[in-house]
């Protein structure tokens, strides 16, 4: 990928042993930290059943993704470093390499650009959510998404944007040239856009969450009673939520006849609506990470590809250029950190599951003052 030059050559003949080691414990440490960190995170999305669910189907691809690319992308470009920047397999292995390199770059694109559509749904239209996005719906996502990938990683393959080995990046990906002898920009264009894309429902996301946070005067209409069963323009809907929930007493409100009311009780919560709301709302902000962790960390690379497609004369630096490539493999290493340290669910499932460090956590009366609860559990073993 890139405009070769006597210059570049001779930087990178004369690179440092130093560089060099610094090269291969960074990659080292990425390979180790993705295939790890995204192979814990795959168990522990697959053996605990509370986490089978929409969002968390979507995490798995990506962790599926990013260790397909961690354990053979990778390591060819180790090798490459050690070997002092020079390909020593076949040119079919090149375009192998390249080619899982580029799937599952736009794998990650597409896949963050479906997951913010669902966040969107999640916390806009719920009850549409809960009831479309089923297993099999997020299966079908996932296909069209591997689908749409290949198609884009494929087409280098036959020749069309090549793919070969780029001394400068030490790895085998698009060797762009100039866009009137190369037809990799429209490679680009079309992931610039996706990301933009992302980025924009993110922004939708935000302004919905926001206007529905904004404060409306009070209106006090009258509401009917008929046995503490609230009801007509002025209800609030609670009493009749109340009811539905097998808590009402009394007859049936008039606006709910023919409505049976729920008998099992047990183990419900009144404030559920508000709670999965809150939990939508943690794991949109989890996913935006990643998404605004992935434009970050691959930016940089895109402005070295814009660089050398459109720039004539001067060549990219290679320390820029060097940092660009790292940050483009970090990238496969950092989601794991991500789910961990920005989602509660995920870690508190992580040290019950994996770690097995589990606390008893009983529940307790609300208004419940610990000193008397000790002094009444003295008095009855005193007088038992």
């Amino acid at each position: 990928m890139a405009n070769y030059s006597h210059a570049a050559d001779n930087i990178l003949q004369n690179l440092s042993p130093l560089t060099a080691f610094l090269k291969l414990t960074s990659l080292g440490f990425i390979i180790g930290v993705s295939v790890v960190g995204n192979l814990l995170i795959s168990i522990l999305l697959v053996k605990d059943k509370t986490l089978h669910r929409a969002p968390y189907y979507f995490l798995l691809d990506l962790c599926c993704s990013d260790i397909l690319r961690s354990a053979i992308c990778f390591p060819f470009v180790f090798t490459s470093v050690k070997n002092g920047s020079t390909w020593t397999y076949g040119t079919l292995t090149c375009k192998v390499i390249a080619f899982l390199g580029v799937l599952s770059c736009f794998h990650t694109a597409f896949m963050l650009f479906c997951i913010s559509v669902t966040r969107y749904l999640a916390i806009a239209h719920h009850r549409f959510y809960t009831k479309r996005l089923t297993f099999w719906t997020c299966l079908a996502v996932i296909c069209m998404v591997w689908t749409l990938s290949v198609a884009m990683a494929f087409p280098p393959v036959l020749d069309v944007g090549t793919y070969s080995f780029i001394r400068e990046e030490e790895q085998c990906i698009f060797e762009h040239r100039s866009f009137r002898a190369n037809d990799s920009l429209g490679f680009m264009l079309l992931l610039a856009l996706i990301l933009l894309a992302t980025q924009l429902v993110y922004l939708k996301l935000i302004f919905f969450v926001h206007d529905r946070r904004k404060m409306k005067p009070v209106q006090f209409v009258a509401a009917v009673s008929q046995n503490w069963t609230f009801h007509g323009p002025g209800a609030s809907g609670q009493a009749a939520a109340n009811w539905l929930a097998g808590f009402g007493r009394g007859p049936t409100p008039p606006t709910l006849l023919g409505i049976r009311q729920n008998a099992n009780t047990t183990g419900r919560r009144r404030l559920l609506v508000l709670d999965e709301f809150k939990m939508e709302k943690r794991i949109s902000r989890m996913f935006y990470i990643m998404t605004f962790l992935f434009l970050t960390l691959w930016g940089p690379y895109l402005v070295a590809c814009y660089w050398r497609v459109f720039a004539r004369g001067p060549v990219v630096p290679g320390g820029f250029l060097t940092a660009a490539v790292w940050m483009s493999f970090a990238q496969a290493g950092i989601n794991p950190f991500v789910c961990i340290f920005s989602n509660r669910e995920l870690r508190r499932c992580f040290s019950t599951t994996l770690l097995y460090c589990r606390k008893s956590r009983l529940p307790r009366e609300p208004y419940c003052d610990p000193g008397r609860a000790q002094a009444f559990g003295g008095y009855l073993r005193v007088h038992k």
